[in-house]
């Protein structure tokens, strides 16, 4: 569900953020030994992190949407300390997620917020790795996300919220 279809229909803060992201053709070349196709546009976020404006507008939205739902974890995924695993596959090769343990606790009710949703892999791990330890994942929310998404099988029937589509 993309949030310009569905109650931000015309908010200007959408345009923003859009905006806000970095556009780099053809990036990266390779990652891990596997190459990319040409004409890969690769959405990077960190022009949208340094925006005060864009970034708050973000966060806004992201607060205004699950203020409500009595979410008590939002994760977002990062390495450090002792963890456990969730490997998965991508369209260009094999990774893995981990989570600190002791992190998220059971009955915990969770949102997964990514930056971009292609095929769903990084969100269905993320959802495994949560239900592994007994969290309920309400919602997965990203950034940007493809229109053309197909990966919503993958996500266990969980909802996926995308704030605005890749920039060409």
């Amino acid at each position: 569900m993309f949030a310009g279809e569905h109650g931000l229909q015309g908010d200007p803060r959408l345009k923003a953020i859009s905006d806000a992201i970095r556009v780099v053709p053809h990036f990266p070349k390779s990652v891990c030994g596997f190459l990319f196709l040409s004409g890969i546009m690769f959405q990077d976020i960190t022009t949208l992190l340094l925006d005060h404006k864009a970034y708050k507008d973000t966060l806004d939205i992201f607060v205004d949407r699950y203020r409500d739902m009595g979410i008590s974890v939002v994760a977002v995924f990062e390495y450090l300390g002792e963890v456990i695993s969730e490997e998965y596959v991508l369209e260009y090769g094999n990774d893995c997620l981990e989570m600190h343990v002791g992190a998220v606790k059971h009955g915990e009710r969770a949102i997964i917020i990514d930056d971009l949703v292609a095929t769903g892999g990084t969100l269905s791990a993320a959802i495994r790795l949560l239900e592994r330890v007994g969290a309920e994942v309400v919602e997965c929310a990203c950034v940007i996300g493809l229109p053309e998404f197909k990966g919503q099988f993958r996500l266990n029937g969980k909802p996926l919220y995308i704030l605005v589509e890749p920039r060409q």
